[in-house]
């Protein structure tokens, strides 16, 4: 019994220890700026600096890493949401106004990747993941907007798509969910995390060769707008904060924002330990001890 109970406290202290531990010891959350209207969609490219999106306001902000200030990067931007930088330093839209996938490069010219699927427009392509291949995942709930003037989504169903290197024709890999949001995969490239915040649930997938999903899994009984994983495996989902769940899907540590609601999240800074939240008029940083993947 003895042996027992010595073995439940190591647990116990083990998994105190680990939630402590991503956070940089004597670290608090600090306000970047609350300048905007509503926060989404951070992407880090290869230097660490962070391109958000501010979708009333149709721009693409970026953070600059080096100073830690804001500065417009493309106004308009399509209605830009969910972002994600390719391996060739291309960032990757969600661009929400015609609901389609875009393009940009450095100079801000815009390629339209995805414009419909099988002749019909998509419900609204709102977050995007690009694997060690290059292909291109995106969730596509529907959440009407006001500046769809003159058009309503076609497809009906909400669905997770697959964008194949090369291929300008999407492919499903994921419909039996309500409202699919948040994306991201491991660094290897093997598993698909994919939050239905209409359900209140998190899945993650085992991905095949050729981009297909299967032996979905439940990972936790929560949602997210958007998400991230660390260095640790730990995942990062949004809502109310953000919360932290290892890699057993295991809660392991809860953020408070002041804003309450929490949109996305990614990790960034020059050696990607920064945590980077966007939460609806504002953006906030944290100096964690695990680090980004990307």
């Amino acid at each position: 019994m003895k042996s027992i109970n010595t073995f439940l406290a190591l647990l116990l202290l083990n998994s105190f220890i680990t939630a402590q531990d991503i956070v940089k010891e004597g670290e608090s959350l600090s306000l970047v700026s609350d300048s905007f209207e509503f926060t989404e969609g951070p992407a880090v490219d290869k230097e660490g600096n962070i391109f958000f999106t501010d979708q009333p306001n149709d721009r693409i902000v970026k953070w600059d890493a080096k100073t830690n200030t804001v500065s417009d990067w493309m106004h308009p931007s399509g209605r830009s949401n969910g972002l994600y930088f390719d391996h060739q330093g291309n960032l990757i839209s969600c661009a929400d106004e015609k609901n389609q996938l875009w393009k940009i490069d450095s100079d801000k010219n815009v390629t339209v990747l995805v414009d419909k699927f099988e002749g019909k427009f998509l419900g609204g392509p709102n977050d995007v993941w690009v694997d060690p291949q290059g292909g291109i995942y995106i969730t596509d709930p529907l959440y009407k907007r006001d500046w769809w003037k003159n058009r309503t989504p076609e497809v009906e169903k909400r669905r997770v798509y697959y964008l194949a290197p090369g291929s300008n024709s999407l492919t499903i890999v994921a419909e039996d969910l309500v409202m699919p949001n948040g994306i991201v995969g491991s660094k290897n490239g093997k598993k698909l995390f994919i939050a239905d915040p209409g359900d209140k649930k998190t899945y993650v997938y085992k991905i095949n060769k050729d981009g297909s999903l299967t032996d979905r899994k439940l990972f936790c009984e929560m949602g997210s707008d958007g998400m991230t994983l660390d260095n640790k495996g730990n995942l990062y989902l949004t809502g109310n904060g953000v919360t932290v769940f290892n890699k057993s899907g295991k809660k392991i540590k809860h953020i408070k924002i002041p804003k309450g609601w929490t949109a996305n999240v990614t990790l960034g800074g020059p050696d990607r330990d920064i945590l980077f939240i966007t939460a609806l008029d504002a953006v906030y940083t944290l100096q964690m001890k695990v680090k980004g993947i990307n």
